[in-house]
């Protein structure tokens, strides 16, 4: 009976989750100033120790994001950057999708080598 339930349940929420939307992402990035370090179209750093964003893979800036608002509570995921968990600490999970999938459609000039 408990079995059925769960699958009854489970199978219920297929399909109910919310695409990520790069409108909204798009307001939170520009919200929370991040091109104050990642510079222009965040694709210019001003620091070379600052990561180029532009055109990253969404899923890859979602965990990452996710890690920093994690941080050293987990070391098994979690990042330790002071700046960017704190950026990160006011943002939902779904704040967190909506920012990577902007993220990832701005033009990025990423090299992949052969």
């Amino acid at each position: 009976m408990k079995f059925a339930l769960i699958t009854a349940i489970l199978l219920s929420t297929i399909g109910v989750a919310q695409a990520a939307s790069a409108e909204k992402g798009q307001a939170l990035v520009e919200k929370a100033n991040c091109a104050s370090c990642h510079g222009a179209g965040l694709n210019a750093p001003i620091l070379p120790a600052y990561p180029k964003l532009a055109g990253q893979y969404s899923d890859y800036l979602y965990y990452a994001l996710r890690a920093y608002q994690v941080g050293g509570s987990n070391a098994q995921f979690g990042r330790n950057n002071a700046v960017m968990s704190s950026q990160v600490q006011a943002f939902s999970d779904a704040d967190l999708h909506d920012i990577a999938a902007y993220i990832s459609k701005l033009p990025g000039n990423f090299v992949v080598k052969k």
